[in-house]
């Protein structure tokens, strides 16, 4: 019984460990938020969007890149912050970032389980399928009004939310072009995205995606991080370009912001 209970407890740990993973003394960059009554998730949810410098002098429309986990007090400014940079210093190109403020994160973030001890991280779990309707029904549309945008767009997370991206990439890749995933709970459901993912790549679209993801050394990640690396090393899909950074001297606590560059300069760069 003792077994059971701090098993139960490291995996909520682990699992909201980085939701409010922004240090009090990341300084919030200028930003624009509105707000958006869904009817996929029913209830009204605050959005923050940050624009690169010279987007309001300039004509040209912009990629755009979307992240849950995106309120003030949470990881929005720090990832803003990062790709101001990388702007700055041309690692990247210039893209839109739509930050999504939570209201319950474990039930947006997390997919159907048959595990009851997964159950027990919240009242609710599972809603992640409404989640992802919201962003593409509800979000996209209001973005692609209110900004100039491409049509190519990207997510970003960590976690659970690390685990939302993973299960839009296998689920509904067509949704995003560009997928970026620390230390994914990949544990949720027993294991499922990992169980099934020759199901789902063999069932892949023809479009180019690419794919990057990072395992820290949690015990309850890390083999899962692993395995999946070796499943898309075997499955080898043309069109899929991955790669998985196995950060074994990082925790689950430290990971995002220690491969957050190499991370964000590998997937929008289009390099190998």
């Amino acid at each position: 019984m003792k077994f059971i209970y701090y098993n139960l407890l490291f995996i909520l740990v682990t699992f909201v460990s980085c939701s409010n993973a922004s240090q009090p003394n990341d300084p919030i960059p200028e930003y624009e938020t509105f707000k958006i009554q869904s009817k996929q998730v029913g209830e009204e949810r605050i959005i923050n969007v940050w624009t690169p410098m010279n987007y309001k002098t300039k004509s040209d429309s912009l990629p755009v890149m979307y992240m849950a986990d995106g309120g003030i007090k949470e990881d929005f400014p720090h990832m803003a912050n990062t790709l101001a940079k990388l702007i700055k210093e041309n690692k990247i190109r210039p893209l839109i970032l739509v930050g999504i403020e939570n209201t319950q994160r474990r039930r947006d973030l997390t997919g159907f389980t048959e595990v009851a001890k997964d159950k027990k991280i919240a009242p609710i779990v599972g809603g992640s399928e409404k989640f992802r309707a919201f962003i593409q029904d509800e979000l996209f549309p209001e973005i692609e009004k209110r900004y100039r945008t491409t049509h190519e767009k990207s997510i970003i997370g960590e976690s659970a939310s690390g685990l939302f991206v993973m299960e839009t990439f296998f689920l509904t890749p067509e949704m995003f072009d560009n997928y970026i995933a620390f230390d994914p709970s990949l544990w949720w459901n027993n294991h499922y995205l990992v169980r099934t993912a020759k199901e789902h790549l063999a069932k892949f679209p023809s479009s180019n995606k690419r794919l990057w993801f990072a395992g820290s050394n949690a015990e309850d990640i890390a083999p899962f991080t692993k395995e999946l690396a070796d499943i898309l090393k075997i499955e080898n899909r043309a069109n899929v370009q991955w790669k998985f950074s196995d950060e074994p001297k990082e925790k689950h606590a430290t990971i995002f912001r220690a491969t957050k560059e190499k991370a964000i300069i590998w997937t929008l760069n289009k390099t190998e």
